[in-house]
């Protein structure tokens, strides 16, 4: 499995091409205007959709404005629901930049305190012109300086939207799953990417939480999703 890193987002996207050996399609970041959406309301209804409405109805919602994410719903349940953009995607994730993606993410109050910052800071970063080796170094140094440590306990998240779009591939939302974050190196511990494992992921880089991914079988809205391809299903 590629390594992937923090949603994000595109996380999954380094999962639904694990095998792509090709270059980056994505060398550098496009205009910032292009990862934008239409409006606020489209945001957070994309946002919403990541989890359940019992959840997602009673959560936050960030969207993403000219310096960073900013509150566009209030909250009551701890949770927060955010659509997040490529960036948060492992640092050597081939569509690191790519315009396209929208991965709705909705996490849980662990996640909130300890991931969420990480995301928060880096499109803080991205949108204030940093580079992508700017942003590693910058990773590097708030883990360094323990300003971001490992996720806390039970730190998890929904990522349940058929309306997303998580990679070129995919060309959509790939399948609805939930994740987990866990410290680096504790990939093996839940038996993450091994044959008929349910559990899918590897470790991250140093700097960044590992990240695993488990696909149900529905989405947010209750409709069926289709199975994992075969590799993915778990044995009995």
């Amino acid at each position: 499995m590629r390594k992937s890193s923090l949603v994000s987002i595109l996380l999954l996207a380094a999962l639904a091409r694990a095998e792509d050996k090709k270059a980056d399609r994505y060398p550098a970041m496009a205009p910032a205007e292009q990862y934008r959406m239409a409006s606020a309301q489209d945001e957070i209804s994309l946002a919403r959709s990541a989890a359940p409405s019992s959840i997602s109805a009673d959560a936050e919602v960030l969207v993403l404005g000219k310096r960073g994410y900013e509150v566009g719903v209030k909250g009551k349940n701890g949770f927060v629901c955010l659509v997040q953009r490529s960036w948060t995607a492992g640092f050597d994730d081939p569509e690191f930049w790519n315009p396209k993606l929208r991965a709705p993410n909705c996490m849980n109050p662990p996640a909130v305190r300890s991931v969420l910052p990480q995301y928060l800071k880096r499109t803080e970063s991205v949108l204030a012109g940093a580079t992508k080796e700017q942003l590693v170094e910058q990773a590097r140094a708030a883990f360094a300086s323990h300003s971001f440590g490992p996720p806390e306990p039970g730190s998890f998240s929904f990522m349940l939207s058929s309306r997303g779009y998580l990679s070129d591939q995919s060309a959509g939302p790939w399948l609805p799953h939930v994740m987990l974050f866990v410290p680096h190196g504790q990939a093996a511990t839940w038996g993450a990417g091994l044959d008929g494992s349910p559990v899918l992921g590897a470790d991250s880089g140093q700097n960044e939480p590992t990240v695993l991914f488990i696909p149900v079988r529905r989405w947010s809205d209750g409709t069926p999703a289709p199975p994992p391809p075969e590799q993915h299903q778990h044995k009995p």
